[in-house]
């Protein structure tokens, strides 16, 4: 009994090919392949640097110089 156990994990567990050719086992299939590309684009949105678009004035930018030479050009 034991070595069956030990045998099933050191294999994996197989299934019969009837039950590959079911309609539930189609939909969990499918339903684990969408979960594993959103899974992988959002590790890679993840690593990814962020976008930042540039601001043209607005309230981003400072209405005076913050430099140590307050006269110099902006």
């Amino acid at each position: 009994m034991i070595l069956q156990a030990m045998d099933a994990v050191r294999t994996g567990f197989l299934l019969p090919e009837s039950i590959l050719h079911t309609e539930w086992f189609s939909v969990f299939a499918t339903f684990v392949a969408i979960n594993t590309v959103i899974y992988v684009v959002l590790g890679v949105i993840k690593v990814l640097p962020k976008v930042r678009r540039r601001s043209r004035g607005g309230a981003s930018r400072r209405s005076e110089t913050r430099s140590i030479h307050p006269d110099a050009a902006a």
